[in-house]
């Protein structure tokens, strides 16, 4: 994976040089990659260019380096025209995903079983892919982001976003050996069909040259 120095960035996007259009800023925790992400989505703004900029990060502080409340949808920031910027929040995306399943059933199922749904659809599997779903959502359908030129990821610490990005391998042992634990059945199926798109769309920290800014 390419690393940069830090007053190297802009040159990555420069005018002369649209840049990848999807980009990733990694390291371990305390390195900067927020003050860098928000540094190199303004930058983008300010060039005329639409920018979507996105933690995956659970402890997200871009609400407050913004001075914008975020949610899990694009909203604009305060002061520049053309940059908005959005949180994944595996909770909330866990919480969507258990509404979808269970909600045009409630009045047609006996409550116990909505229960027992909901106590199924609480493990930490579906957090996690429900998690991976959205990020997956945001790189692999351009209907999603077709607004925006560029996408600028402010990740999480390197554990958590190598396992984001490894996510279809580390559960295909658990797919064809263990596919038969209810409490994932739902959650694995989604990590099926996302595994095309995903591989084809995401940058794969362990191949060199995948489109990334790696922080030191």
């Amino acid at each position: 994976m390419p690393t940069y120095q830090p007053s190297e960035f802009p040159s990555l996007f420069s005018q002369s040089n649209d840049g990848d259009p999807v980009s990733f800023l990694t390291g371990k925790g305390g390195v900067g990659k927020t003050s860098l992400s928000c540094a190199t989505a303004l930058f983008l703004a300010n060039a005329g260019r639409s920018v979507l900029l996105i933690s995956t990060d659970p402890a997200s502080n871009l609400d407050e380096v913004l001075q914008t409340r975020l949610t899990s949808a694009p909203l604009p920031v305060d002061g520049v025209t053309e940059l908005h910027a959005l949180n994944i929040s595996p909770l909330a995306a866990a919480a969507a995903y258990r509404e979808r399943l269970i909600g045009p059933r409630r009045g047609l199922l006996p409550e116990s079983a909505l229960r027992s749904m909901e106590e199924q659809l609480s493990g930490s599997c579906t957090v996690e892919i429900a998690a991976f779903d959205e990020f997956t959502g945001l790189i692999g359908n351009p209907e999603t982001t077709r607004h925006f030129d560029h996408l600028v990821f402010d990740t999480a610490p390197t554990g958590h976003t190598l396992r984001l990005m490894g996510l279809t391998q580390a559960w295909s042992q658990f797919i064809s050996t263990a596919s038969g634990h209810l409490s994932c059945l739902g959650p694995l199926a989604g990590l099926s069909r996302q595994r095309a798109v995903y591989s084809k769309r995401t940058p794969n920290p362990m191949v060199p040259n995948s489109p990334s800014l790696g922080l030191a």
